[in-house]
């Protein structure tokens, strides 16, 4: 059985490329005020707020499966190409992964719709830990409480 894999998921959302990238990038600490049911808190560890961005390192406390949970990730952006990609350093799933990391690119596909790609990479400790199916679930809810609080 493989050890690395990859789960893709893609998500229409009514909401201007741009701007749910611009979320992401500028406004993620308005998460847990928005979806609530699954993120709780995002703190800062190292960067600013004011100046997030490339290389700046947060931590997730969130819930899944009616479970807390934490993930410390480290964020790099490209902004022409409309790509966040999460780099897991620390957290609850490090019981299952060596690596785990995420990321997000906003297509374009009309003024006011695009499609979130959610590429979720990873790679198991061993045979017996599960393909991460309920983060990609996840994070495709909270996809869709980002679209509807961009409305």
């Amino acid at each position: 059985m493989a050890l690395v894999g990859e789960l893709v998921n893609e998500t229409e959302v009514n909401a201007n490329a741009n701007k749910f990238f611009h979320f992401f990038k500028h406004e993620i600490f308005h998460t847990p005020n928005i979806s609530s049911n699954l993120i709780q808190q995002v703190k800062l560890h190292e960067g600013d707020w004011d100046v997030h961005g490339h290389g700046s390192i947060k931590i997730w406390n969130y819930t899944i499966d009616g479970k807390p949970e934490v993930f410390k990730e480290r964020v790099e952006f490209d902004d022409k190409k409309l790509v966040m990609k999460l780099v897991g350093l620390e957290g609850n799933v490090f019981k299952h992964y060596k690596t785990f990391n995420i990321i997000y690119q906003i297509v374009p596909k009309k003024p006011q719709h695009s499609l979130v790609v959610m590429n979720l990479k990873y790679e198991k400790l061993d045979d017996g830990s599960p393909a991460p199916y309920k983060y990609v679930e996840f994070l495709e809810n909270l996809i869709k409480d980002i679209e509807s609080h961009l409305k």
